[in-house]
């Protein structure tokens, strides 16, 4: 009857951490606001206008080297494999300079939200370190809340965002079941 309440003592004391489930490092959650302008149609931009999905966010120069690229196919392509749930998902470019992405890029990424931060509130609520090196995860209710790191596995990106996806789909069928 005490076996259980030694075991986890000696395993607490020995320093025995189970492995993490998520690939993505988990951030402090914090709520995001402010505004940016979205070059597409040029309208001011709130992150309320995403409020109800999961947001896939990378912040990069307008030049979109080849690792930011990288980060935006990434992007797609992690939201392509979640088929019937892809539609919970958007994807953000904030553009953190002056320069207007090429044409080449923006047809590329068809679909991807892409914003004008520079000097933004929004932009300042971002780590600042490494600020180029992640792909953000921010939540149906605007929380930064997961990053990924630089030259990250799409596939286990993938896993993450189905688990997500997964479990705020519980939540929220919970929530329903309990009102009725």
């Amino acid at each position: 009857m005490c076996a259980p309440f030694i075991a986890s003592y000696t395993l607490f004391f020995m320093e025995v951490r189970p492995d993490p489930v998520n690939y993505g490092e988990l951030l402090k959650v914090k709520p995001l606001s402010g505004s940016a302008s979205n070059q597409s149609n040029d309208t001011i931009f709130r992150m309320r206008d995403l409020r109800g999905k999961w947001v896939l966010l990378s912040v990069d120069s307008g030049k979109c080297d080849e690792a930011c690229r990288k980060k935006l196919y990434y992007m797609r392509q992690v939201r392509t494999v979640q088929n019937a749930e892809k539609d919970r998902i958007e994807r953000v470019w904030l553009i953190d300079d002056d320069v207007k992405p090429a044409a080449e890029i923006v047809n590329e990424f068809k679909g991807t939200w892409l914003l004008g931060a520079k000097d933004s509130e929004l932009l300042k609520q971002f780590p600042a370190e490494g600020l180029h090196d992640y792909i953000y995860v921010i939540d149906p209710i605007a929380n930064l809340m997961m990053r990924f790191p630089k030259d990250s596995d799409p596939t286990k990106i993938a896993k993450d965002i189905k688990r997500l996806l997964k479990v705020s789909q519980l939540e929220h069928a919970v929530g329903t079941d309990q009102r009725h």
